[in-house]
């Protein structure tokens, strides 16, 4: 049962995706040229999301378990730091460069793009040398607590 949910609610994100122009990267770039010819449209896609999301997570907070029996596991952390920042700043130039974030990236991949199948591609490589790098610092860091 868990496997059709996700699979239905992740059919219903994409089709989202396709319906509210996320998956055009030059509706993605008309919304990020605030000095050209804005289009603002992507702005209320946004907004309604941030609705779902907030009356989602106040829904989330007040329960133990998912509507499938599954434990909750909702983000704890409230810090600020160095690598969110970062993190933040790479995926908004990436969105910018590229006009596509994950979910319409690999949404216009399946459907056959050429440009979202580079773009997923330097994703996946992006993240395979983030956790090499991440790994690395953490074996340093332990190295260096043993010594």
């Amino acid at each position: 049962m868990h496997r059709i949910s996700e699979f239905i609610v992740g059919l219903l994100f994409g089709w989202g995706l396709l319906i509210s122009g996320m998956t055009d990267p030059g509706k993605v770039i008309g919304f990020l040229d605030l000095a050209g010819t804005w289009d603002p449209s992507l702005a209320f896609v946004m907004g309604g999301g941030i609705v779902v999301g907030l009356f989602g997570f106040t829904v989330a907070k007040k329960r133990t378990s998912s509507f499938l029996g599954s434990a909750m596991h909702l983000p704890t952390s409230r810090d600020i730091d160095r690598r969110l920042v970062l993190g933040s700043l790479t995926f908004g130039a990436g969105w910018g460069l590229a006009g596509f974030c994950p979910g319409p990236g690999i949404v216009t991949l399946g459907a056959g793009e050429p440009k979202a199948a580079l773009f997923v591609v330097a994703m996946v490589v992006g993240m395979l040398v983030y956790e090499g790098l991440d790994r690395r610092a953490k074996a340093l860091a332990a190295q260096r607590t043993e010594a």
